[in-house]
């Protein structure tokens, strides 16, 4: 007898799970974006809306929730109901936040993923007039100048500030962290002469590469980027298992039923495969990833460990 309960018991929740996915989305989805208009997260958020309205027969309208670190947007999602019509563009800043910011009212590992969609590398570059022209090299002359290297980013608490801290973290040299607001100023004065180092985009850096304006050292990546292969990784220059990328994925509410994240994550895969969105997705320097939302889970618990170490170690605080 209660063995007949336990397979009728299954066999209704299965089939209620079932009824969810294929009635799913009920409405209009919200697309919280934490960034403001024109940022590459609220391009790549807008891209996905537009995919998303046109696959699965709801408007998945973009939002932008902006402000503290992207932790008002984070917010807004993790309050909302789990039924995955409030979902998150994810992007690297919200493991660093969760560190950064204290007090938060959510709890950034109870996430519900429903996929990486992309990864990208930041690279190293030096200007033209820095001796050390390897990650060897910076790392002794940066042990025989102690505080006195500097590496410019766009600013605090940026994946650009925070791969610096964890070169030096991971190698024990002490570098100056010069922030910016913003990677434009940062960029005129590295190839002016005023910062020797710099962690950005490749895409930003590649046009001060190609007119032999800025030199590339290295990428954060665990391998090399198709967009400047004969550039080493850190990790293959002397720091093992140095990985540090920028990265954008999708997120519901903590409790969102897995049915309804399986389905966006079909979807989500889908959108990724046309040649519209890949094109767009590689020009921006970008590895397409597409994991599952199994995937997805390890990797923000794994980028919340990392930078949790790192944030600490370099005492960030708030803007």
């Amino acid at each position: 007898m209660l063995l007949s309960r336990f397979l009728i018991a299954l066999i209704l929740a299965t089939g209620c799970g079932a009824s969810v996915a294929q009635t799913y989305p009920a409405k209009p989805v919200r697309v919280i974006i934490a960034f403001a208009p024109g940022t590459t997260s609220d391009i790549i958020g807008r891209m996905f809306s537009d995919k998303l309205s046109q696959a699965m027969g709801q408007a998945f309208v973009p939002e932008n929730r902006t402000g503290a670190g992207g932790t008002i947007g984070a917010e807004a999602v993790a309050s909302s109901a789990p039924d995955g019509h409030t979902l998150l563009l994810s992007t690297a800043a919200l493991p660093v936040s969760a560190h950064v910011y204290p007090n938060l009212r959510y709890d950034t590992g109870n996430f519900a993923s429903v996929t990486v969609i992309t990864k990208s590398p930041l690279l190293l570059a030096a200007n033209s007039g820095f001796v050390p022209r390897t990650i060897a090299e910076l790392i002794q002359h940066a042990k025989a100048n102690p505080g006195k290297v500097a590496f410019g980013s766009a600013g605090v608490g940026t994946s650009h500030h925070l791969s610096g801290e964890k070169l030096k973290l991971d190698t024990g040299i002490d570098l100056l962290h010069v922030p910016y607001k913003g990677s434009g100023p940062a960029h005129v004065d590295l190839m002016g002469g005023q910062i020797p180092l710099m962690f950005d985009n490749i895409v930003a850096l590649m046009p001060h590469v190609k007119a032999g304006k800025v030199r590339a050292i290295a990428v954060t990546s665990a391998k090399r980027n198709a967009m400047l292969p004969e550039v080493p990784t850190i990790a293959e220059s002397g720091v093992p298992g140095f990985e540090t990328v920028a990265w954008f994925g999708l997120v519901a509410a903590p409790g969102t039923p897995r049915d309804i994240l399986q389905r966006l994550n079909s979807e989500v895969l889908k959108a990724m495969k046309l040649p519209d969105v890949e094109k767009r997705l590689l020009d921006g320097g970008s590895e397409l990833v597409g994991s599952n939302p199994e995937g997805a889970d390890r990797f923000l618990r794994e980028e919340l460990a990392k930078w949790g170490t790192v944030v600490r170690a370099a005492g960030v605080k708030p803007n």
